[in-house]
């Protein structure tokens, strides 16, 4: 079975593509699932935030809003 860009399982001919959108719209699967990865992300992220000073988040967003426009 071919895989998608994020490694998800697809369905290579047209009428499998079908039957598999037609059970992610009834709810008979589940085609959002979360990896650990972004899951842990999110935990690190607040970890992060939450130690931080806030003199040091606006150094932080100061800098990417410099890099952004650059």
């Amino acid at each position: 079975m071919p895989k998608g860009p994020q490694g998800q399982k697809r369905p290579a001919d047209a009428i499998g593509a079908a039957v598999m959108v037609a059970r992610i719209a009834t709810g008979e699967i589940e085609d959002n699932k979360k990896s650990g990865r972004v899951r842990s992300g999110k935990a690190g992220a607040k970890a992060r935030a939450k130690s931080l000073t806030g003199e040091q988040r606006s150094e932080i967003a100061r800098k990417a809003a410099e890099a952004r426009w650059i």
